[in-house]
């Protein structure tokens, strides 16, 4: 008779965590049972905003309510639509969030170790928020372009801190701008410290849901105080010594215009990342390309010293910006070196 082979503790524990699973799945689980009775009846909810396994939302009277996460619900981030049931006992949170309803757009970010995070939902415009201090980079916006034509949410750029430069290099930067509107694309001025343009931008903000995002240090959180002046957020400068914006809000949370509609605040990113992306969504992410997809003499094409490539002469001709074309290749050398070589979930 063979001699029996003895497992090793790994082994050992793997099998009695799958018994335990098996069994946890044949039979009730009382204590969940005990908890469905102290729950009241399933309503509907809005999501404010995300800690850990927890999350405020606010329910059909508007009132603020600090719930716990079913296991099941893995993902949830501001702008959600969720049902909830609320806890009628005295004790802990006002309730349990059971099931997020489904999405109309989600905005998401790759994390190097946690996969794709998303970072708000049910977002209708996105602000894209960049400033002349501490630097004003085409290629970050470029990247939040992409991301955001990838999502399919109306983008609309912004700078901020104008008052921060002359009228020569204003008009400068304005005609570097002017590409961007010739594309379809909305630009706007702004000076939160000096109250120039935020009128107009609340204008662009009514019946809709919004989200800010930019670097750190471009000035999201003065801009919300300004259009929301009891939301008290927390302002950083920027840094003396980086030349960086200062981290200052950490979870995107949900406000309320007076005006109509519906604000998110999201943390600064200081560099989107965009190496989940596949290089044909990148290609899409930059709308002036579509025309010349199909005029490359050669079906693989990489748009660089490529024999016969359209983009290339359309760049020559002036009707593509050469920046943009060199930004798309940077975005696609960033993606290559970017990538963990481990495997990653992309589907959050």
């Amino acid at each position: 008779m063979a001699k029996k082979k003895k497992l090793s503790k790994q082994q050992l524990r793997r099998l009695q965590a799958n018994r335990t699973k098996k069994i946890s799945q044949t039979e009730p689980n009382k204590a969940q049972v005990s908890d469905e009775s102290l729950l009241g009846e399933p309503q509907k909810g809005l999501v404010i905003s995300r800690f850990g396994q927890h999350a405020d939302i606010e329910n059909d009277q508007g009132e603020l309510l600090r719930c716990d996460l079913r296991r099941t619900v893995s993902s949830i981030v501001a702008g959600d639509r969720v049902i909830w049931r609320a806890n009628l006992t005295e004790s802990g949170n006002h309730g349990v969030i059971e099931a997020v309803e489904e999405r109309n757009s989600v905005l998401t970010r790759p994390d190097f170790y946690d996969g794709v995070k998303s970072v708000a939902a049910n977002i209708d415009q996105i602000i894209v928020l960049s400033s002349i201090l501490p630097e004003l980079s085409f290629q970050i916006i470029d990247r939040y372009l992409v991301a955001i034509e990838q999502m399919g949410a109306e983008p609309i750029i912004v700078i901020n801190k104008s008052d921060l430069i002359d009228e020569f290099e204003r008009l400068k930067i304005d005609g570097q701008l002017d590409y961007y509107r010739e594309i379809g694309y909305q630009v706007h001025w702004l000076s939160v410290k000096q109250k120039q343009g935020t009128t107009q931008l609340a204008e662009l903000l009514k019946g809709k849901t919004s989200i800010l995002v930019g670097q750190s240090g471009v000035g999201k959180s003065s801009l919300v105080n300004q259009l929301l002046p009891d939301a008290e957020i927390l302002i950083g400068d920027v840094s003396d010594v980086s030349g960086l914006g200062m981290h200052t809000t950490t979870v995107a949370r949900l406000y309320h215009l007076a005006s109509g509609g519906d604000l998110i605040d999201s943390p600064g990113i200081r560099e989107f990342a965009l190496w989940h992306l596949a290089p044909e969504v990148i290609f899409d992410g930059f709308i002036e390309f579509e025309q010349y997809r199909h005029e490359c003499k050669f079906r693989d094409c990489k748009h660089l010293n490529d024999p016969g490539c359209a983009l290339k002469a359309a760049v020559q001709a002036g009707k593509i910006k050469a920046e943009r074309l060199e930004n798309y290749h940077k975005i696609l050398e960033s993606v290559a070196s970017d990538k963990p070589a481990h495997k990653i979930d992309i589907s959050k």
